[in-house]
C-alpha cells in the first residue's frame, strides 16, 4: 500500500487499466484530478469545448477500440451536459467510463454551488454508477467499473467523485482484479444450439440478421463461415454495418426504414431468420406484425431482456454471440451440411443486381448519392466513417459500403445530433493512422462545431464532409412526405458559411459545388495536414429513398 491522494488514487488506478486518453473539461470540482493530470505523462488529456463532446469523444473512442473510452468533467452543469452523450452510449451498448467532480460529502444534499446528484440523474441510463465516500475506495471503484463496462453487454459507467475524497489521503492498493457479482453467461445453451442447428439444416431460404452485439463480440469471421456454409444472406442493422463485407455476394446490405430494397424483401420472404447481436427495433422491423411473416427466429443475445421484447422468438440463444455462432457452426459441421445450389441464392443474386441503388448522379445541385459515391472511391477499407444524424446519416447507411467492422460508426438506439464530430475525433485519437471522414448534414454539425477548436489545437485530423442542404433535411423530410409539405421550422437558412467557419479556428475549409470536385477536393482535405471542412452543396429537395413509413410494412417502401 502506499499513501497518496484520492486524487492521485484514481489517475493510477485508471493507468492500471492501460488508460491512455481522456477527453474531458475542468470545473472547480475536478481540479485536484486535474493538478495530478499536469506531471502525468501516461495519459493525454484532451480539452474538449462542450462536456457533450467529451461523452461522444470517449463513446467514439470506444466502439473503433472495442475497450471503455473515459471522460471526465466537474460537477453539476458539467457533470449533466454529459447525460446525453451517456445516453447515448447506454442505447448502443458502448463502454464509456464518465467520470465526474463532486461538491464535497458534508455539503451533499444541501443545494451546494454546482451541486446536482447524479447518481439519480445517471441511474437510468448507464449499467452501474457509483459515489466514491472514501479515498481508499478508489482503485476498487475504478476496477470494477472497468469490469461493469465491458462485461456481458458493454455500456456506460458513472463515476461520481467528491471534492474531499480527491483531497483526502489514505493507504491504496491498486488491485489486481475484483468480483463482479453479476457473473454473464457466455456459453450457450446446448440444447438451444441443437435446435437452432435444426431449424437451420431444414430452412431452404435462411437469413442472417447481425447487429451491433455480434460486433462488439467478434463474430465476424463466424458470421461470414456461417453464411458461406448455408449460403444464406445477411443483413445488418445500422450498428451492424461492417459485419460482413458489403461486395461479399452474400451481403444485402442495412434493413429496415431506410434499408436496401433487396434487404427488406429478403426478410420477408425467408423461413428461417437468425438474429445475431440485435435488439429487433422500430426502426428495423416496421411492423413486427409482417416482420419475417414465413421465418421461424432464432435469436442469439447475451441480454436475456432482448429476446422475446420486440419480436416473437422460436429459439432463444443467451449467450456471446461470437461462442454461439461456433456452437452452431460446429453442430453443423457434425452433419456434414455443404451449401447447395438453390432457387433462394438465385433470387438474392437477381435481387442485388436488379435492385441495386443508382448513385451516378451528374446534376447541379449534387445528389448526395454521388458525394457517397465519391468518398467511397477515395477512401480506402481502413478508413472510418463516422456520421452525424438525420438525412446525412441515412444517405451513409444505405450507399457506403464498409468492408470490415469498426469502421462505420454512428448513432443508433438514440439518434443523437451532434454525435458524429466529437464521435469523429474520438476515433481519430484511437486510431491516427487512419483516415476518418465525418459525414455530416448541415443541422447537425451545427450542434458541436465548437470542437472544431479541439481538433485543430490537439492536431486531430478529422474531415468533416457536410451534406449542406440548408434544411434539417430529416424532418423536412417527414414533412414533405406525411405533413403535406407543410415545412415548419426546418430551414435552416444561408448561414454560418462553413469555409470561413473552418478557417476561423485555423482549420482547412473549402466548398463544392459540382461532382467533378468531389474527389479532387476530398484528396486535398486528407493531405492537408489539418483538421478539415468540406462544404458539399446539395440538392434540397432530395429525399432519402426508399423509405418504410414508420410502422409500415418492410415490403411495402416508397419509393
Amino acid at each position: 500500500m502506499v499513501v497518496m491522494t484520492g486524487a492521485k488514487a484514481i489517475v493510477e488506478a485508471l493507468k492500471a487499466e492501460g488508460v491512455k486518453h481522456i477527453f474531458g473539461l475542468p470545473g472547480g470540482a475536478i481540479i485536484p484530478v486535474y493538478d495530478v493530470l499536469y506531471d502525468e505523462q501516461e495519459i493525454k488529456h484532451i480539452l474538449v469545448r462542450h462536456e457533450q463532446g467529451a461523452a461522444h469523444a470517449a463513446d467514439g473512442y470506444a466502439r473503433v477500440l472495442g475497450k471503455p473510452g473515459v471522460c471526465m468533467t466537474t460537477s453539476g452543469p458539467g457533470a449533466s451536459n454529459l447525460t446525453t452523450g451517456i445516453l447515448n452510449a447506454y442505447m448502443d451498448s458502448s463502454p464509456v467510463i464518465a467520470i465526474s467532480g463532486q461538491v464535497s460529502t458534508s455539503l451533499l444534499g444541501r443545494d451546494a454551488f454546482q451541486e446536482a446528484d447524479m447518481l439519480s440523474v445517471m441511474l437510468p441510463i448507464t449499467k452501474h454508477n457509483f459515489i466514491v465516500r472514501k479515498p481508499e475506495e478508489i482503485p476498487k471503484v475504478v476496477k470494477l467499473a472497468f469490469e461493469i463496462a465491458t462485461s456481458d453487454r458493454p455500456g456506460p459507467v458513472h463515476i461520481d467523485l467528491p471534492r474531499d475524497v480527491q483531497v483526502g489521503e489514505a493507504d491504496v492498493q491498486i488491485p489486481a482484479n475484483v468480483t463482479y457479482r453479476k457473473i454473464p453467461k457466455l456459453e450457450p445453451d446446448v440444447e438451444e444450439v441443437r435446435r437452432a442447428v435444426k431449424l437451420l439444416v431444414q430452412a431452404e431460404r435462411p437469413l442472417i440478421f447481425a447487429g451491433g452485439g455480434a460486433i462488439w463480440s467478434g463474430a465476424s469471421a463466424e458470421v461470414v463461415e456461417l453464411a458461406e456454409m448455408l449460403g444464406a444472406p445477411v443483413v445488418t442493422s445500422l450498428l451492424g454495418k461492417g459485419i460482413i463485407p458489403e461486395d461479399h455476394p452474400l451481403s444485402l446490405g442495412m434493413l429496415g426504414m431506410h434499408g436496401r430494397m433487396a434487404a427488406n424483401i429478403a426478410v420477408t420472404e425467408c423461413d428461417l431468420l437468425l438474429g445475431v447481436g440485435v435488439r429487433f427495433d422500430d426502426r428495423a422491423t416496421g411492423d413486427v406484425r409482417y416482420f419475417a411473416p414465413k421465418a421461424k427466429i432464432i435469436h442469439i443475445d447475451i441480454d436475456p431482456v432482448e429476446i422475446g421484447k420486440n419480436v416473437r422468438v422460436d429459439v432463444p440463444i443467451v449467450g456471446d454471440a461470437k461462442r454461439a455462432l461456433r456452437a452452431i457452426i460446429d453442430g453443423l459441421r457434425m452433419q456434414a451440411v455443404r451449401q447447395r445450389p438453390s432457387k433462394w441464392l438465385e433470387r438474392i443474386e437477381k435481387m442485388r443486381k436488379e435492385l441495386a441503388p443508382r448513385m451516378d448522379y451528374d446534376e447541379v445541385p449534387i445528389k448526395p448519392q454521388r458525394v457517397i459515391k465519391e468518398i467511397m472511391g477515395v477512401l480506402n477499407d481502413d478508413a472510418i466513417v463516422v456520421t452525424e444524424v438525420g438525412q446525412c446519416q441515412m444517405w451513409a447507411a444505405h450507399y457506403y459500403i464498409v468492408r470490415k467492422p469498426r469502421r462505420f460508426i454512428s448513432s443508433g438506439g438514440l439518434g443523437t445530433m451532434g454525435f458524429g464530430f466529437p464521435a469523429s475525433i474520438g476515433a481519430k485519437v484511437a486510431c491516427p493512422s487512419c483516415d476518418v471522414i465525418d459525414i455530416a448534414g448541415d443541422g447537425s454539425f451545427l450542434m458541436n462545431s465548437q470542437e472544431l477548436a479541439t481538433a485543430v489545437e490537439n492536431d486531430i485530423n478529422v474531415v468533416v464532409c457536410i451534406l449542406n442542404n440548408r434544411y434539417l433535411g430529416m424532418v423536412k423530410q417527414w414533412q414533405d412526405l406525411f405533413y403535406r409539405g407543410r415545412r415548419s421550422a426546418v430551414y435552416l437558412g444561408e448561414t454560418p458559411d462553413f469555409v470561413k467557419l473552418a478557417e476561423a479556428y485555423g482549420a482547412w475549409g473549402d466548398r463544392v459545388t459540382r461532382p467533378s470536385e468531389i474527389a479532387p477536393k476530398l484528396r486535398e482535405a486528407l493531405k492537408c495536414g489539418k483538421p478539415a471542412v468540406l462544404d458539399i452543396i446539395i440538392d434540397p429537395e432530395e429525399h432519402v429513398l426508399p423509405m418504410v413509413p414508420a410502422g409500415g410494412r418492410l415490403d411495402q417502401m416508397l419509393t
